[in-house]
């Protein structure tokens, strides 16, 4: 109610056109033969006409083996049209469709004569929305508010996309998102979930891909889609790249003043981000290198909380974190065609973040008279990423028609160290933990694509190998709540191999798609035997995965769409790690290796319409959630110390729609607005927290409205400076034990072009007001919790590219 009040509001704030997709080209293959001898026709004139009027569109003639091809074509109804002397002529509807890139029309015969239908390639302008309905598309060059600053900040203007708790990316309400570079699962933003995505730099990314109902091809983990970030590359003939920087500052005031007595908060935190890319093409190689360095002072946590138990006490309390990041990622490689039928291409990326966490934890009395607690800490983190690729595609004569064979290994090392003062009123005690862990991942797949007179057929299979050690070392001072008997080692090992086949089918009115995708899983968790509390553990399943969509054109403008789907979300290795993570010495992460997958069944209804200089999507989504995967806290008898555990809790929905406008209304003034409302529902449920003691903890059924409008427009305003503004309003969202109060912000972007084109000058402002702070409320069986996170969410930068 709350948004729906706000959107009149907002509209007239600010809106926005989200970027283009690139135009989609379509290939029509075929061969014409004779109908008796089965012999090819070389120099057969072959053309294609407009159905409606029959009018001339293009037309060549057949190579020795029969074949030829069309390109420069847009989609809609032909009449293929082929003649020779002394032979009857050949008309044949054909018609050009937007789901399969390649078309075969098979054999075509004539009398006594053979000839081969050869390829057309259509070219058509889309929309963010692919013509599919199953994703968005959007460059991030176009998102200039955000630029300089890291992929979640593009995100968070993206139709359906929140930053939910803990910097965790949403979809459609839930965060079981995965997220792909260039297509591929690396250990860099997670194998199986979301991960390093707050410090990615934007200026890495070319595009963004939102995958709401992914087909069979992809893997069946990530229930509420996927996020497929592109890399830059460029594809033009000889040298060409590009260098820029962007520079800024954050934390410009203080949005809170801390608790006494502890350390200042950082203020005028200085943003650095350089990058350059090089692309060199000549032949049939093309080469390429990027680089991209953030380094990000920030005041990454500032969360002010007040805990209140049953027995009458209250805890208020203060986490501040002040970080320093350095980033610094490169990616190259080099794609070379043998021959045109043969080509490979090879591609290594490599990302260093260092991190260094300054954090103060005080603990007061409710009237802040009485200090029993401060905890100081500092956190030494190196995390080093490795990428490399091979990829080997076969054509074969048909266009289209191809077999690709792909070998990827990835290679993550988590290198922490933590080093704690516990000051109690009359004690000063030293702590510390150290946690070493490396991730291996070696993927093999080979996928088989055969273009069919009105679409495809896709095959293939993916197996998966991952393994990852894990040592926690802990070193408790006197008087600590660290516990010493946590420590040890843990392997978890994750064997995946999987089949997928898939058909689409089109005709002038009607689309179909069906896949099914059957993944045998085998997870083993080995946990040191002398482990105070948790054993060895893991999971197996063999499940298919089925997705189907339906499609139906009324005209080229207007197309409604069904999706159905089932999907799982396993567990990654961070939710079954059985150490207890102190960055927060009073609420306590810890994992459960005794977690299991959870399985979602989906539907979706999408209906788009387009118009001369806008479009209209609109899309009504239903999601149930079996053994739903979320986090409890539980107190520890005796004690104040809360524990939050990961936990399996029964069943959950999630239910909603979602809207996406966007209208040219000028040659100055283009317009976008955005709009997600979703019901999360909770089903009663009931678990047992095991670390550190048993302890249950029940809950009653729980439901909230919520959702997100988003409106952006972009101007373009004399002396060619384009501006971008933004405005992002979430709703209050449902948690398992409690709910997330309703957040606000406003970007402003503007950017120039210099030097004919070859340089750019970019400024923008993000939550320009200083609006952004997450406000949760978290209710247990023996306590309540409410706070509010004051972090820095204000940044202003400015920068400049060039172009070569």
């Amino acid at each position: 109610m709350i948004s729906l009040r706000l959107l009149p509001f907002l509209l007239c704030l600010a809106t926005a056109v989200l970027a283009q997709s690139p135009a989609t080209t379509i290939t029509v293959s075929g061969r014409v033969q004779d109908a008796q001898s089965k012999a090819p026709l070389p120099f057969l004139t072959v053309q294609l006409l407009l159905a409606k009027d029959s009018t001339f569109v293009t037309g060549r003639l057949t190579d020795n083996a029969g074949a030829f091809a069309f390109t420069g074509l847009k989609k809609g109804v032909y009449l293929l049209d082929a003649k020779i002397l002394g032979y009857k002529p050949l008309r044949q509807r054909v018609l050009i469709g937007e789901l399969s890139p390649f078309l075969d029309l098979g054999v075509l015969s004539m009398e006594a004569v053979a000839a081969a239908l050869g390829q057309v390639v259509v070219t058509a302008n889309a929309s963010e929305i692919a013509s599919t309905m199953d994703r968005k598309t959007f460059r991030v060059a176009d998102n200039v508010s955000q630029a300089g600053g890291s992929v979640v900040q593009v995100m968070s203007t993206l139709p359906g996309v929140t930053v939910g708790e803990d910097g965790k990316i949403q979809l459609r309400g839930s965060d079981k998102v995965a997220v792909l570079i260039d297509g591929k699962q690396t250990a860099l933003t997670g194998a199986g979930s979301q991960r390093g995505l707050e410090n990615l730099p934007a200026s890495a990314i070319q595009s963004i891909e939102i995958i709401n109902n992914p087909g069979a091809k992809y893997d069946a983990n990530a229930s509420a889609g996927i996020i497929n970030l592109i890399l830059k590359k460029e594809d033009q003939t000889g040298l060409t790249g590009k260098v820029g920087l962007m520079t800024g500052a954050g934390a410009l005031w203080e949005k809170r003043e801390n608790l006494p007595t502890i350390r200042p908060q950082f203020r005028y935190t200085p943003k650095f981000n350089p990058s350059f890319s090089v692309n060199y093409r000549k032949n049939a190689t093309n080469s390429f290198l990027q680089g991209d360095w953030l380094y990000a002072p920030t005041l990454n946590k500032n969360e002010f909380s007040t805990r209140t138990y049953n027995d009458g006490s209250v805890i208020t309390q203060q986490i501040k974190r002040n970080r320093r990041t350095d980033y610094a990622t490169v990616n190259a490689g080099v794609d070379h065609a043998f021959n045109a039928r043969n080509s490979m291409s090879v591609s290594g990326l490599f990302n260093r973040e260092k991190i260094l966490d300054d954090g103060d934890n005080p603990y007061f009395d409710g009237n802040l008279t009485n200090r029993y607690r401060l905890w100081q800490f500092l956190e030494d983190e190196v995390k080093y990423t490795a990428f490399s690729s091979a990829v080997f595609t076969h054509r074969y004569a048909q266009p289209g028609h191809s077999l690709q064979f792909t070998s990827n290994y990835s290679f993550h090392r988590e290198d922490e160290q933590y080093f704690f003062t516990n000051t109690l009123p009359n004690f000063i005690g030293q702590d510390a933990f150290k946690l070493l862990s490396d991730e291996h991942i070696v993927d093999l797949n080979a996928d088989y694509t055969k273009p069919l007179k009105q679409g495809r057929i896709e095959a293939g299979f993916k197996g998966r190998y991952r393994s990852i050690p894990v040592n926690m070392q802990f070193f408790p001072g006197e008087r600590s709540p660290l516990d010493p008997g946590a420590g040890g080692q843990a392997t978890y090992r994750e064997t995946i191999p999987a089949l997928y086949a898939n058909y689409v089918f089109e005709s002038q009115h009607v689309e179909l798609e069906g896949g099914l995708r059957v993944e045998s899983v085998q997870v083993d968790y080995k946990v040191n035997p002398d482990h105070n509390t948790y054993t060895s553990d893991g999971y197996r399943y063999m499940e298919p995965f089925p997705n189907v969509r339906a499609a139906y054109k009324f005209n080229d403008d207007h197309k409604l769409s069904l999706f159905l789907n089932r999907r799982v979300d396993r567990p990654n290795e961070v939710d079954i790690r059985i150490f207890p993570k102190y960055d927060e010495p009073e609420l306590i992460k810890v994992g459960n290796p005794a977690l299991q997958p959870q399985f979602t069944t989906s539907m979706d209804l999408g209906y788009k319409t387009n118009w001369s200089r806008g479009s209209f999507y609109a899309a009504a989504f239903h999601r149930t959630i079996d053994a739903t995967i979320t986090r409890i806290a539980t107190q520890a008898p005796g004690s104040v110390l809360l524990y939050n555990v990961f936990q399996n809790a029964g069943r959950s929905w999630n239910t909603g729609s979602e809207v996406v406008w966007q209208q040219t209304v000028s040659k100055r003034v283009s317009l976008n607005a955005n709009a997600t409302v979703y019901r999360n529902t909770f089903g009663a449920f009931t678990v047992v927290n095991q670390y550190p003691v048993p302890v249950a903890y029940s809950a009653e059924r729980q439901r909230l409205v919520s959702g997100n409008v988003k409106l952006n427009a972009a101007i373009r305003l004399p002396h060619n400076w384009d501006t971008r503004v933004s405005s992002v309003y979430l709703a209050p969202d449902l948690l398992p034990q409690g709910r997330i109060e309703s957040r606000y912000s406003l970007d402003l972007g503007a950017r120039k072009a210099v030097q004919h084109g070859r340089g750019e000058i970019a400024i923008n402002a993000t939550d320009l007001l200083n609006t952004m702070q997450l406000r949760r409320t978290i209710n247990g069986e023996t306590f309540r919790l409410v706070s509010t996170d004051y972090l820095e969410t204000q940044v202003i930068r400015v920068g400049y590219s060039w172009k070569y």
